[in-house]
């Protein structure tokens, strides 16, 4: 299904376009290029926290963490 969507660019937004068109996509496939990209980028960054949230709960993990940490210091040059 093709749904027409209509939008006002902003002045940014209208040069991020213009910037998607110079490579010779048409505008139309340069806004859709635009939002399945925002979208996985969106969907990468809920990835990434949901990782980091369960790396923080895991006690085994957070130990070593802390145990590196502590010989990184120990081995950095003073000074």
């Amino acid at each position: 299904m093709r749904t027409a969507v209509s939008v006002r660019l902003d002045e940014d937004a209208q040069r991020a376009l213009s910037t998607l068109e110079s490579t010779g996509l048409s505008r139309s496939a340069a806004i859709r290029h635009a939002l399945l990209e925002a979208a996985l980028n969106l969907r990468r960054r809920e990835l990434l926290a949901d990782e980091v949230r369960l790396l923080e709960a895991d006690e085994v993990d957070r130990a070593e963490m802390i145990e590196v940490a502590a010989m990184m210091e120990g081995l950095r040059a003073e000074g």
